[in-house]
């Protein structure tokens, strides 16, 4: 078992600092120009949730995840507050037999457009469109890959879209736990990384 479909404590990844990253190498000349190498072909996350914990039930839920994901042995789910949700999100275009479609979120800047597969939607949030038209039967959607599928392939044309909340696959960065009992019953974790995982 690597991955467990558990999420974190919602409360405590309120409190998270972080966000995408990308691995780059930059080599300079000595006239000072550069040349850059892309790495990654998508972004991966990564964030410290060390301010979450306010309370000792908090810090009690935290040492009990931590072992039970025996640092960073197992993946889980992680809600990323500062993004974990779309609206109106084109999945894809009937062409009369496909019937699967992935659940992405496309972040447009300028001409410029990344599609991010999300592979864990938050049960019961999915809502799937054609051509704007709500289906409330029809499809199925799987919440551990992200995939929508319908008993009927849309017909040729017919745009699909979606509205969906999701949570991002992690670990810890850390196998090992360090907490810092402040004063009587208050306790914290000066450093919690977690890391996104490609599942």
């Amino acid at each position: 078992m690597s991955f467990v479909e558990t999420q974190f404590p919602p409360d405590i990844s309120y409190g998270a600092t972080g966000g995408p990253m990308y691995s780059t190498d930059v080599t300079e000349t000595f006239g000072g120009w550069e040349q850059r190498n892309i790495n990654w072909s998508q972004s991966r996350g990564q964030w410290n949730v060390s301010h979450g914990v306010k309370t000792q039930s908090q810090l009690d839920a935290l040492i009990a995840f931590f072992r039970a994901r025996r640092g960073k042995a197992i993946g889980f789910r992680f809600k990323d507050w500062s993004d974990y949700q779309a609206s109106n999100q084109i999945i894809g275009t009937g062409n009369g037999t496909t019937t699967t479609f992935q659940l992405v979120k496309s972040y447009t800047s300028g001409a410029v457009t990344v599609d991010r597969t999300i592979k864990k939607p938050v049960l019961g949030t999915v809502q799937i469109y054609k051509d704007g038209v709500l289906q409330a039967t029809g499809w199925t959607v799987n919440t551990t890959t992200g995939v929508v599928t319908f008993s009927v392939a849309p017909s040729a044309g017919v745009v699909v879209t979606a509205n969906f909340q999701f949570d991002v696959p992690v670990r810890f960065d850390t196998d090992q736990m360090e907490i810092n009992l402040e004063s009587y019953g208050v306790g914290g974790w000066s450093s919690i990384p977690v890391v996104e995982l490609r599942v």
